[in-house]
């Protein structure tokens, strides 16, 4: 990924919000059949490895060597940037349309785990997380299906862990730009129904500014 030094994503904390609330990475290996990827959600486990599994039919744990290299990329907010919402362009006109966005690759070694311990603590850490997170203490538990119907769900996916070796996160929201230019993307955004990315580049403003 193309990181020019002002858009390189340092922040443990921005970092950690990207997995978080955007959980669905594409995971990307090279295989004897050629590239592949595929769209699954990851998790965080608390030794900083990221858990997930896949379906028994998905040729995935299967085309991906054990212990191999693979990269999962996950994407936050993004928006289109118009030049009309930079002030100085009255001045100069020298603008051009850009793209913001946040984005985190992170390079590891993925094993995959056929035991049923490994796939009921994948399964559980993913849907505990998200179903605290979606509907509180009415949460949806795996104990709460047939128990011969979750055993047979658990015996048709792989479960597989990503051991991080490297992490290279980019967040290209305008810091680029002279104050008021900045200030009239996240006002253009707002304006034109992008509010998450105005949100992310005001509370970011707002962070600089008390750091002063």
């Amino acid at each position: 990924m193309y990181t020019p030094s002002h858009f390189e994503e340092t922040d443990p904390a921005a970092i950690r919000e990207i997995l978080d609330t955007a959980p669905l990475a594409c995971i990307v290996a090279q295989t004897g059949e050629g590239l592949l990827a595929n769209h699954i959600p990851l998790l965080r486990a608390p030794d900083g490895s990221l858990v997930g599994h896949v379906a028994q039919a998905n040729a995935m744990h299967r085309l991906i060597a054990e212990e191999q290299e693979v990269l999962a990329i996950f994407r936050g907010p993004d928006a289109y940037i118009s030049p009309n919402f930079f002030p100085s362009k009255a001045d100069h006109h020298r603008h051009v349309p850009t793209w913001n966005y946040q984005a985190v690759h992170i390079y590891g070694t993925i094993s995959f785990q056929h035991d049923e311990q490994a796939k009921r603590a994948a399964v559980g850490l993913l849907t505990r997380t998200h179903e605290r997170k979606l509907n509180g203490e009415n949460a949806w538990l795996m104990a709460d299906a047939p128990q011969d119907y979750m055993q047979g769900m658990l015996e048709s996916i792989v479960a597989f862990r990503i051991t991080a070796s490297r992490t290279l996160a980019k967040s290209k929201i305008s810091q680029n730009r002279e104050e008021r230019d900045y200030l009239g993307a996240v006002a253009g955004l707002r304006a034109t129904g992008k509010p998450t990315m105005a949100n992310l580049m005001a509370e970011r403003s707002r962070k600089t500014d008390e750091d002063t």
